[in-house]
């Protein structure tokens, strides 16, 4: 089990619209894995800013979701300290709230500081960009490559695909003239996609040749009504040269939909799906 039974969901809220439906969003995944939610205020000035607001959101909490609740007000960096109190609380789980794009920098001030936040993360991180709330993860929707650690979020997402009741959609990227790329990653899509039915997960998978991989992972996530984006904190050397950057950075910073990030699992981890993965 990768977001663990019986330990924090770490949400930051800074009472955006955001950051409101990140805490909304933590509800039944909490319930799932029996957890506590813990509300993180910081500030950059004064330790008792919003204070009284953020007891209010966790008495509402408390009440919508008949949950334990914890309340933590903080004076710093917000990034720094989430990482560091998620690792200190031993949380499972990050669930935060970006707002719209141009907001969106200036409450993450800038997409570098993002990128530190994501990767220094020491538990899987959700970053939910809509206002508007998601109650259910009917489908969730799977970027795909040649790399290790690709293999590794299979166990994540069929978590959570059987919590949700969900099916999982998986979708490889390569480049359009990239043949070579594209026959040797089927046999491993084919493997994967027959490990997650015999969890007795319902699962599709597709194959898109593009040269703008995360707009076309989005873009395919929307098109197939997608809930939930499940990708890996790694850097996609498997794909080639043809990225600036990295797809999940890309992914992060556009996506409308809910994007769950995890950090690489210890290679012990791939003998699930046997010696030909």
């Amino acid at each position: 089990m990768i977001i663990h039974s019986n330990q924090s969901i770490l949400i930051p809220v800074d009472f955006s619209k955001q950051s409101l439906v990140a805490v909304r969003q933590a509800y039944n995944l909490a319930r799932f894995t029996k957890s506590k939610i813990i509300l993180m205020h910081v500030s950059t000035t004064n330790i008792d800013e919003n204070k009284s607001e953020l007891q209010e959101l966790a008495e509402t909490t408390r009440k919508a979701s008949g949950l334990e609740v914890e309340t933590l007000s903080l004076k710093g960096d917000l990034y720094e300290l989430t990482d560091k109190k998620a690792e200190e609380l031993n949380c499972s789980l990050i669930i935060i709230g970006l707002d719209s794009h141009v907001r969106f920098r200036s409450f993450l001030g800038g997409s570098s500081h993002v990128t530190k936040f994501i990767k220094n993360a020491p538990c899987p991180v959700i970053t939910i960009r809509s206002a508007e709330n998601r109650d259910g993860c009917r489908n969730i929707i799977m970027p795909f490559d040649l790399s290790p650690e690709s293999r590794e979020k299979v166990s994540v997402a069929v978590q959570l695909a059987h919590f949700y009741g969900g099916d999982i959609r998986i979708v490889s990227v390569f480049h359009p003239n990239d043949d070579k790329y594209e026959n040797k990653l089927l046999p491993y899509l084919q493997q994967v996609k027959k490990f997650i039915k015999e969890k007795g997960i319902n699962c599709t998978n597709k194959s898109v040749p593009t040269t703008k991989p995360a707009e076309a992972i989005v873009e395919y996530a929307n098109k197939n009504d997608g809930d939930l984006i499940v990708q890996m904190n790694q850097k996609d050397l498997s794909i080639g040269d043809m990225f600036s950057g990295t797809i999940g950075e890309k992914i992060v910073e556009i996506s409308n939909l809910p994007v769950i990030t995890i950090p690489p699992m210890k290679r012990e981890s791939l003998s699930h799906f046997g010696s030909g993965m």
